[in-house]
């Protein structure tokens, strides 16, 4: 059992702490809004997290047979509005660095909240980690919901590395925002390739 539980808690630090999108979003506002907005926005995400997570319990005991068309719709979902955040990140690598400080658009709780019910990282990680690590032990309904609540203690987690990142790099930003904010932006439409293919 102790075994399960150390290689629970790599593939939960591995797939928490890897670049995606809530991470490279948190990095992003960190850097360009500051620690207040981007913890606001990091509420979201938890909160998101928390979501995909229980909604993952459902499906696993309840209608695990059509998870995978569940996936689909939200891959192209999520891809999608990743990518309308990769864009919207290299539009605001040409605007002066004044303009994009008073638009409280790109970090907010609602697009935390949403960058992580579209985000199928998790979906993808939730499901594993449910079906991986509880099923073959537990089949029974409090224990599958447990574990959903343990599992936006994880990435969440993971998140405000990249949060704080983004604080301690602020200095660094204000002097080169354009090559953040574009980096950034083709990282994220990196990701959102990445889930269509």
């Amino acid at each position: 059992m102790c075994n399960i539980a150390l290689s629970f808690l790599l593939y939960a630090f591995v797939s928490g702490i890897t670049p995606g999108p809530a991470n490279l979003c948190s990095l992003s506002v960190a850097m360009g809004s500051g620690k207040s907005v981007a913890i606001k926005q990091w509420y979201g995400i938890f909160t998101g997290y928390t979501i995909v997570s229980l909604v993952s319990v459902f499906i696993v005991y309840f209608i695990s047979s059509v998870f995978e068309n569940f996936i689909k719709v939200f891959s192209f979902v999520g891809a999608t509005y990743i990518a309308y955040l990769a864009i919207s990140l290299i539009i605001q690598a040409f605007k002066p660095l004044k303009e994009i400080r008073n638009n409280s658009i790109t970090g907010s709780f609602r697009t935390g909240l949403f960058v992580q019910l579209t985000n199928v990282k998790i979906m993808v990680f939730c499901l594993t980690a449910i079906t991986t690590y509880m099923l073959p032990y537990h089949q029974d309904f409090p224990h599958l919901f447990f574990l959903g609540l343990l599992l936006p203690l994880t990435g969440p987690i993971c998140n405000l590395a990249w949060l704080f990142a983004g604080v301690l790099l602020q200095g660094l930003f204000k002097k080169h925002h354009r090559i953040f904010y574009t980096l950034m932006g083709f990282s994220l439409l990196y990701c959102a390739i990445g889930i269509v293919k």
